[in-house]
């Protein structure tokens, strides 16, 4: 479960933000790039080119990818809202109703394609977000391990000058002194 993201009703808003801004800077860069390669010869034409392919498709791109972001995020906040939890099932579902949804002007055929094609993506994003979770969870076990007490080295057994304590001091030979819990400790040197 995502604790960083909005509340359900903010979240449509901030995902169409964030959609939009996306397509706009993405569009922007693919759009600069046709536009300079298929303009006329000569630097000053290809410039021009590209800045009025961007000005003429980039609203548009970034509008669709808003439309996109917003619906999606409607329907998981539905999704979440009727199952009454929070899983990668949702995200799945409605990438596949979203895809759906925005193809329903081309027909049943293309509407069954497209719901197929979106929940295909949105399973290989959660399945690699999932993937990278455990992946990272292991290492973050394995990182953990290493400080816990019983793996730790006996240091009793070493030479005194061996020792350290935890500011960076040697270990004095002072007696083992028992503390209030009756656990042996020692005594760590003054600076």
């Amino acid at each position: 479960m995502e604790y960083t993201r909005e509340p359900c009703p903010w979240r449509v808003v901030d995902d169409c933000g964030g959609a939009f801004t996306m397509g706009a800077i993405c569009g922007t860069l693919f759009q600069s790039v046709i536009g300079f390669r298929n303009a006329p010869s000569g630097f000053q034409r290809r410039l021009h080119g590209g800045l009025m392919n961007v000005r003429n498709r980039v609203p548009q791109i970034s509008g669709n990818f808003a439309v996109w972001g917003g619906l999606f995020s409607a329907i998981e906040c539905t999704l979440i809202h009727w199952r009454h939890k929070e899983d990668p099932w949702n995200s799945i579902l409605s990438g596949a109703l979203t895809g759906g949804v925005l193809a329903s002007r081309t027909g049943i055929t293309s509407m069954i394609g497209s719901a197929t094609v979106g929940g295909i993506f949105l399973a290989l994003v959660e399945g690699f977000g999932i993937i990278a979770t455990r992946l990272h969870a292991d290492s973050f076990a394995q990182h953990t391990r290493l400080y816990e007490m019983e793996n730790l080295p006996d240091l009793i057994e070493l030479p005194p000058k061996a020792r350290l304590g935890f500011s960076g001091a040697p270990i004095s030979d002072a007696p083992i002194q028992p503390n209030s819990n009756n656990v042996e400790v020692d005594v760590i040197a003054g600076r």
